[in-house]
């Protein structure tokens, strides 16, 4: 698993776990069953306190993402389509979110960002 920790971009080290382990399930890099790192040996290797892995792995856990076993350790859970769909969407919220800030900061139309939409999805 490939995880990249960045201390100035402001935020917290278990968000960026979460963010990035929840992104390679969405577009399935890690598939249901697939087991992640221990807590121990992720923040070995992150060289980051247990505690900010286990606050990661147990927010994914609420999420629905990943389901945890004592004494087995961390697996992807299975993810239905309903839900898929669900996490995919509030992602593109998200990202459309702060697509609309730069937007009003540079005084463009929404009709003018439907149409980039319309040109990225043609492939321009």
């Amino acid at each position: 698993m490939n995880i990249i920790i960045s201390n100035s971009n402001g935020q917290p080290i278990y968000e960026q776990i979460v963010t990035q382990i929840r992104n390679q399930i969405l577009t399935k890099e890690l598939l249901a069953g697939d087991a992640l790192p221990s807590m121990r040996l992720l923040a070995r290797e992150l060289k980051i306190s247990v505690i900010t892995t286990k606050r990661a792995y147990e927010e994914l856990e609420k999420e629905g993402l990943i389901e945890s076993y004592t004494g087995k350790g961390s697996f992807v859970k299975a993810q239905n389509a309903q839900q898929l769909k669900e996490q995919h969407l509030h992602e593109i919220s998200l990202k459309l979110r702060e697509v609309l800030e730069l937007a009003y900061l540079s005084d463009i139309g929404l009709s003018e960002i439907i149409e980039i939409l319309k040109g990225l999805q043609k492939g321009e």
